[in-house]
C-alpha cells in the first residue's frame, strides 16, 4: 500500500558523476538517484536541483556522504558502530589504576600495570625506566602513562621495553582479521615526550607470528601530538575470537634490531616496532607520556569514545580487581565455613564475570574469623575454575568453630587480588 505523502523514485542516471539531473529533466517532488555512486537529487520548491550531502546549487556537482567524513556536532563518525563497542581499547584514557599510582621501576622480571590494562615490560634485568599514572591538562583527557627513563641505555639487538595492551578476542571478532573479508582500523592516541623525532610499534597477533610495525612523528618537544595510524586487516594467519588474546597493541620505548622491521605493512615474525625509531631509555631522563588511545573500525580516527566511568572499571574488572580496606575497623569481603582443622572455605562474587578462572593473592595481615577467635591466613588458592568467584583460604593453628567470615584490619598493606589478565 502506498503511504500519502511520498513520491516512488522514478528517476534513476547511471552513467558517471557528471551524468546529473537537470532542473529540465527532474520532476519536482521526486528525488533521482545516480547508481553508479549512490547520490542522492531533488529538485526544491524554486525548482533548482539539489543533493542530498550538502545542497550544491551549481548543475553538475554534489558532494558525498561517507562514513568518513560524516559530522553530527563536532564529532567525527567512522565506519565502525558509532555507540557500540567503537573503541576496542579498555582504559584507554588511563583513568582506572586499581594497583597503584606509585612510579614502578620495570625489568624483566615481570610486567607492571601503571594503569589497568596497560603492561610495561624491559628485557633487562636492571631496570631501564619507570612508569606510573600521571594526572595531565589535555583537552578531554585528565591522566596519562607517564614513562621516564632512567638511564642513557644503548639499546641491544635483542632489547625491548614497551607499553602493552593485549586485547580480548572476543571484542576484536567481528574484524575478521585473518579471512578475505579483514576490516581496516585506525589506532589513534595523544603523546607527548622529552624527545623528537619518528617513534614505533606494533599490532601483532596471539601467536607472534604476524606483525604490522607502525611509525609516527613527535616533531615538537613537550607538546601533545595527536597521532593516527590506519592499518588494512590482515587476510592470512591466526586470530582468535575467543577468551584469548585477539590483538595484541604494541607502543616501543625502544627496541633493538631483532625487534625491528620496516613499517607500514604485514609481515610474518616478531616485530615490535619500527625500524629506525627513536629510543626513549636511550636518554638519561627521558619522559614519554601517551592517552587517549583508540582502536577503531574505519580508516580514519574518530572523536575518543569517551565511557562513564563506571562502566570502565567494570571492563578493567574483567580481568583484575583488588580488595583493600576501606577505613573501617575492618574490611569484611566473603563469608563461608571451615572445611577442616586447616582449611576455611570463603564464598564471594567477583564484581564481574571474569575472563576466566582468576589467581587469587593476598597482602599484608589477612585473616579468618571463626566465632571469637581470628586466624592469620597462610594461602589462598582458587577453590575451582570459577569465573563467577569462590575460594579456599588456608589458614594455620587449630581452628575451632563452624562458621567462618573473611576480613581484612584496616591498613594500607593489607588487600586481596583476582587477576584473570591476558
Amino acid at each position: 500500500m502506498a503511504q500519502t505523502g511520498f513520491t516512488p523514485i522514478s528517476n534513476y542516471y547511471s552513467a558517471t558523476a557528471t551524468n546529473v539531473p537537470t532542473a529540465g529533466n527532474l520532476v519536482a517532488g521526486e528525488l533521482a538517484i545516480n547508481t553508479a555512486d549512490g547520490k542522492l537529487f531533488y529538485k526544491d520548491s524554486s525548482g533548482v536541483v539539489q543533493t542530498m550531502a550538502s545542497k550544491d546549487t551549481t548543475a553538475g556537482t554534489y558532494s558525498s556522504i561517507t562514513t568518513s567524513n560524516l559530522t553530527i556536532g563536532t564529532t567525527q563518525l567512522g565506519a565502525g558502530n558509532a555507540s557500540i563497542m567503537k573503541n576496542r581499547i579498555i582504559n584507554g584514557a588511563m583513568v582506572v589504576a586499581q594497583r597503584t599510582t606509585a612510579s614502578i621501576n620495570v625489568d624483566n622480571s615481570a610486567v607492571q600495570y601503571p594503569v589497568d590494562r596497560f603492561f610495561c615490560y624491559g628485557s633487562q634485568a636492571s631496570s631501564k625506566f619507570s612508569v606510573q599514572q600521571t594526572g595531565v591538562t589535555l583537552n578531554g583527557f585528565t591522566t596519562s602513562i607517564k614513562a621516564t627513563s632512567s638511564s642513557a641505555y644503548s639499546v641491544a639487538s635483542g632489547d625491548n621495553f614497551y607499553i602493552c595492551q593485549n586485547i580480548e578476542g572476543y571484542n576484536v571478532a567481528d574484524l575478521n582479521w585473518g579471512t578475505a573479508n579483514a576490516k581496516t582500523v585506525t589506532l589513534s592516541f595523544q603523546v607527548y615526550s622529552s624527545l623528537t623525532g619518528t617513534f614505533g610499534g606494533a599490532l601483532l597477533n596471539d601467536g607472534y607470528s604476524l606483525s604490522y610495525p607502525f611509525s609516527y612523528s613527535i616533531p615538537v618537544a613537550n607538546t601533545w601530538t595527536t597521532i593516527s595510524v590506519t592499518i588494512a586487516g590482515p587476510t592470512t594467519s591466526t586470530w582468535l575470537t575467543n577468551n584469548g588474546v585477539g590483538i595484541r597493541a604494541y607502543f616501543s620505548l625502544g627496541t633493538g634490531t631483532t625487534g625491528s622491521s620496516t613499517a607500514g605493512s604485514w609481515q610474518a615474525g616478531t616485530y615490535y616496532s619500527a625500524t629506525g625509531a627513536t629510543s626513549v631509555v636511550g636518554t638519561n631522563g627521558a619522559t614519554f607520556y601517551i592517552t587517549g588511545v583508540q582502536l577503531e573500525v574505519g580508516s580514519s580516527a574518530t572523536g575518543y569514545d569517551y565511557r562513564v566511568y563506571g562502566t570502565e572499571l567494570m571492563n578493567c574488572q574483567r580481568y583484575y580487581w583488588k580488595v583493600v580496606p576501606d577505613g573501617g575497623t575492618i574490611c569484611g569481603f566473603g563469608s563461608g565455613q571451615f572445611a577442616n582443622l586447616t582449611t576455611a572455605n570463603i564464598i564471594f562474587n567477583h564484581p564481574v564475570t571474569m575472563r576466566t578462572a582468576p589467581t587469587l593473592a593476598y597482602g599484608g595481615t589477612y585473616n579468618i574469623n571463626g566465632g571469637a577467635s581470628a586466624y592469620a591466613v597462610s594461602a589462598v588458592t582458587t577453590y575451582a575454575s570459577s569465573t563467577s568467584g569462590r575460594a579456599d583460604f588456608t589458614v594455620s593453628g587449630a581452628i575451632a568453630g563452624s562458621g567462618a567470615a573473611g576480613w581484612l584490619p584496616n591498613a594500607s598493606t593489607n588487600f586481596i587480588t583476582a587477576s584473570a589478565e591476558l
